[in-house]
Order: C-alpha cells, then sequence, then structure tokens
C-alpha cells in the first residue's frame, strides 16, 4: 500500500524587491497563490495637494499560504519580484502561526489608523529620526506601554535618560 503524504497549508513571509509588494501580490494571485499584503492608507502632503496614499505595513513583506513541498516554494520563488521565503535555517522556510495572520487580517478589516512601529529589542543602538532631537543615537534602555521608550544617550561618556514616541524611532 503506498503511502501518500499529506502536506498542510501554511503562511509563510515572503522577502519581495523594494517597492515591488503590489506587484508581487498581484501575480501571486494570477498563480492562484493565496497571498495577503496588510496594507495602511496615509494622508500625504505636497505644496499643492493632499492624497490618500496606500502603503504596505510591512515594507518588503507579504504574506503567502503554501504547502511546504518544494514545488508550492519553487512557485511562489519563480515570481518576478520575489527574493525569498523567510527562514532560520537555509531551505526551511519558518511557518507563521494562523491566529497572527488572523489577527492581521482583523485589524486591516477594522481599518483602524494603524502606525508600524519599529520591532526593536532592549539593548540594541536606535537613532532618533524625527522632532527637535532628530539624529541623536542611543541605546534602548526600556520599552514602556508600546508607544513610549526610554533612551540612553551617549553624551560626554554620560547617560541621559530620556522618552520618545516609538514611531521616532529607527534600529543602527
Amino acid at each position: 500500500m503506498e503511502q501518500v503524504e499529506t502536506l498542510e497549508h501554511k503562511w509563510y513571509a515572503v522577502y519581495v524587491k523594494s517597492r515591488h509588494e503590489f506587484q508581487v501580490y498581484e501575480r501571486l494571485n494570477k498563480k492562484q497563490i493565496e497571498a495577503f499584503l496588510p496594507i495602511v492608507e496615509r494622508l500625504r502632503r505636497w505644496k499643492d495637494r493632499k492624497k490618500l496614499i496606500t502603503f504596505p505595513l510591512f515594507p518588503g513583506y507579504l504574506f503567502v499560504r503554501i504547502s511546504k513541498s518544494a514545488q508550492e516554494r519553487l512557485s511562489v520563488l519563480k515570481i518576478k519580484g520575489v527574493v525569498r521565503l523567510l527562514s532560520s535555517l537555509p531551505e526551511d522556510p519558518d511557518p507563521i502561526p494562523d491566529e497572527q495572520i488572523n489577527s492581521l487580517k482583523r485589524l486591516m478589516e477594522n481599518k483602524e489608523a494603524l502606525d508600524p512601529y519599529p520591532y526593536i529589542d532592549k539593548g540594541q543602538r536606535v537613532r532618533i529620526k524625527g522632532g527637535p532631537l532628530k539624529g541623536v543615537e542611543g541605546i534602548l534602555v526600556e520599552k514602556l506601554d508600546k508607544h513610549l521608550l526610554v533612551l540612553s544617550v551617549d553624551v560626554l561618556r554620560q547617560g541621559v535618560a530620556l522618552t520618545i514616541d516609538a514611531a521616532d524611532v529607527e534600529k543602527i
């Protein structure tokens, strides 16, 4: 008796070329590969006008639901604009739990004003990217309430702590 292996479909993160998220998403749909691209809308202002622009929530990434079979992975990797599937081990993409994707989908349906925050851990070097302290660098000491950061800044070899909005900080 021949044993047939059934491969479960799971979500995987796909890294794509810069600014190719929407094109890759369309190409995956045309190939009938289930894909998910979380997006946010932001009002952009120019000197002469304002316009609502759609951006990927996670620039450079989207998600696909496929089995782990080499054939299905290859069908994704052959899509123009796809760089690779995210993995911690070579040739073994890391699945994303359904709950995380479902939560993202619910956030997208809710249409709340989402603002992506940088994923930063304690001890990482960071730089302030906006406001009067733009360009100041330091080490992240503590995260507070998901929205605030306490930063240790090197000034004359002494630490200075300040509280700043997470949206104004980037990894170095």
